[in-house]
C-alpha cells in the first residue's frame, strides 16, 4: 500500500501518528515536500534519520521549499523503483524532480521544489531561491519522462499545486498569495497528461478539492482512494 502525507518540517512526533501503525513491511509513505529532517548535519539529526530509515515501511519525500538543498544535493544519486533518488539511509529516500516511479503497480510522477515567500528575509536568499526552484533541465526531464509514459500516470506528487487549484484555495485569503512559474507549469501538466490523483502539500491544509486533486498536511491518505486513513 502507498500512503501520502504533508509537510513534516523535521517534527519526528509525526511518525507517532496512530494511523502509521497500520503500515506493513514494504508499504510506502510519501511526504509532499518540506521533509525538514536533513537540515544541520548534526549527530542528533543523523541519529533521527537512521531511526526513520529503519522503519519497516519505505519513507519517501520530495523536496519542498524549506530544505537544506546543499546537504540534500550532496547525497549520492541512485536508482530506485525506476526513478532517480537520493538514498539517505535504509528505507529512507528523496524522490528527485521530474521522475516516474513504479511502486506496487502504480506510476508515480514527482516534482519537488517551489518558491518560498520568506526567501527575501534571509541572508542566504539568493542561494536558497535558486536551489528551491526546479531548473529548466529538471522541468524538461519531467516532460520527457511523461512522454515515455504516454502522458499517463496514476499519481502525481508535488509540493506546489497547479495554478487554478492554488487560485481556488486562495479565494478566501485576505493577503495575496504568490503564484509562480512552477504553478503555471503544473497547470499545463494538468491539461497535458492523464492521472488519477494529484497530491500536494504547500498549502498546509488537509482538503479534498476534487476526486483528482487533494491537498495534504497532517492526515495520512491512501494514495489509491484519496481517503484519509482512520
Amino acid at each position: 500500500m502507498i500512503y501520502i502525507t504533508g509537510d513534516m518540517h523535521g517534527e519526528y512526533s509525526r511518525f507517532s501518528a496512530p494511523q502509521l501503525k497500520k503500515l506493513k513491511d514494504g508499504d510506502t509513505l510519501i511526504v509532499c515536500g518540506d521533509f525538514g529532517f536533513i537540515w544541520k548535519n548534526t549527530r542528533k539529526e543523523n541519529s533521527i534519520l537512521k531511526k526513520i530509515g529503519r522503519k519497516k515501511y519505505n519513507v519517501c519525500f520530495i523536496d519542498g521549499t524549506h530544505e537544506n538543498f546543499e546537504l540534500l544535493n550532496d547525497l549520492e544519486v541512485d536508482t530506485w523503483k525506476g526513478g532517480k533518488v537520493h538514498r539517505v539511509c535504509g528505507n529512507l529516500y528523496h524522490l528527485m524532480r521530474g521522475q516516474v516511479f513504479r511502486i506496487e503497480g502504480l506510476k508515480i510522477f514527482t516534482m519537488g521544489g517551489g518558491e518560498c515567500p520568506d526567501f527575501d528575509m534571509r541572508p542566504d536568499a539568493d542561494i536558497l531561491s535558486s536551489l528551491a526552484i526546479p531548473s529548466t533541465e529538471e522541468l524538461l526531464e519531467g516532460a520527457e519522462n511523461m512522454e515515455k509514459c504516454n502522458k499517463k500516470v496514476n499519481i502525481i506528487i508535488t509540493h506546489e499545486p497547479p495554478l487554478s487549484i492554488k487560485n481556488f484555495l486562495s479565494l478566501n485569503e485576505t493577503v495575496g498569495v504568490d503564484v509562480t512559474g512552477l504553478n503555471t507549469y503544473f497547470e499545463e501538466l494538468k491539461k497535458y497528461c492523464a492521472f488519477d490523483r494529484w497530491f500536494f502539500g504547500s498549502m498546509h491544509e488537509d482538503k479534498y478539492i476534487s476526486a483528482s486533486h487533494i491537498s495534504v498536511f497532517q492526515k495520512i491518505v491512501d494514495a489509491e482512494t484519496g481517503k484519509p486513513v482512520k
